[in-house]
């Protein structure tokens, strides 16, 4: 009888325990009223559980506010309902195969450049000289202007040019292929150049942008001067692709 009545007292011990709060830590003892657990500490940190990309896409009905470690892209990630939210990132972050040089939204969305060239010297023009009428500038504007330039140029000569080798790029980081690079705006290009050096890589020297200037030329930005200036479209210059996200 004694050892059937301690069973139950114990048994009533752990689950009043369990519908408590829990403060970890000698110097947490009364735990936030709005807090199931409260972990206060001033020398270290709360670590959730580690895994990859694949590993947490295999959580089976994960809930709302699950927050895990996604050692994929070095990022604490939670659910939010519907898809995983990554922290927000910064300029400089090594995310979505490149570097991140330009944020906006709190650091929800920006612009990751290639972390080397796609060419050392490489036309604009496809193999016609026309308006392609790829003028636009600004976020986001590469995107439509190398979708503009290549399908008014085309596989004219079918040679590549700056458009193509930006468009054709891909870089694969950890089973997972990024893809949906582009050649940037003068707008773009210009932010780009502003982290030219925490970003990388770069040869002192002159890059197209996707940005038209007319029928015979394009702009370029120099990567030495920062001086913005325009080209013949056949001139042969340096590429670096980026992409949004």
């Amino acid at each position: 009888m004694k050892i059937r009545s301690l069973c139950i007292t114990m048994l009533l011990l752990v689950s009043s325990a369990l519908s408590a709060q829990f403060g970890i830590n000698s110097d947490n003892s009364s735990p936030d009223p709005s807090a199931m657990l409260d972990v206060k500490s001033t020398s270290k940190g709360f670590l959730p559980p580690r895994m990859t990309t694949a590993q947490r896409d295999l959580i089976v009905s994960p809930a709302s506010g699950l927050t895990v470690y996604n050692i994929t892209y070095n990022r604490n990630e939670t659910y939010s309902g519907s898809s995983w939210v990554g922290n927000m990132h910064y300029i400089g972050e090594n995310y979505g195969g490149g570097i991140v040089f330009y944020v906006y939204d709190k650091g929800q969305h920006g612009l990751i450049a290639a972390t080397a060239d796609q060419s050392a010297g490489i036309r604009w023009e496809g193999g016609t000289w026309e308006n392609t009428r790829a003028r636009a500038d600004g976020i986001g504007a590469g995107i439509k202007n190398t979708s503009i330039i290549i399908a008014n140029q085309g596989a004219i000569d079918g040679a590549a040019f700056a458009a193509t080798v930006c468009n054709e790029f891909s870089v694969t980081e950890g089973g997972v292929t990024y893809d949906g690079w582009y050649l940037p705006s003068l707008y773009e290009l210009n932010l780009l150049y502003l982290q030219k050096n925490l970003v990388g890589s770069f040869v002192i020297d002159i890059y197209w942008s996707s940005t038209e200037r007319n029928e015979t030329t394009a702009y370029l930005k120099s990567f030495n001067s920062g001086s913005t200036i325009y080209a013949s479209k056949g001139g042969s210059f340096l590429v670096r692709a980026i992409r949004a996200f």
